[in-house]
């Protein structure tokens, strides 16, 4: 799982939604599947906030350099 990606970590996170909403699996492998999802979304989340950090700019000021986090134009956002 370490080196899955965004994308396919979302969509093994989808699939084991389905199967627990589907009511199918016994309660032991529900909560197999429940901890393997709880996984993928911690998974998800360490990304994200990985990401996050990229996006963040560094600009140099007087010298230093100052951090500012990056900020989407509010047209953009709505598109």
């Amino acid at each position: 799982m370490e080196k899955m990606s965004f994308e396919q970590a979302m969509k093994n996170l989808e699939q084991i939604a389905l199967e627990l909403e589907s009511g199918n699996l016994n309660l032991e492998e529900s909560l197999s599947k429940f901890e393997e999802g709880m996984k993928l979304s911690k998974k998800c989340n360490e990304i994200l906030e990985n990401a996050e950090k990229k996006i963040t700019i560094l600009l140099e000021k007087d010298g230093k350099l100052q951090e500012e986090n990056f900020v989407l134009d509010s047209k953009e956002s709505q598109d």
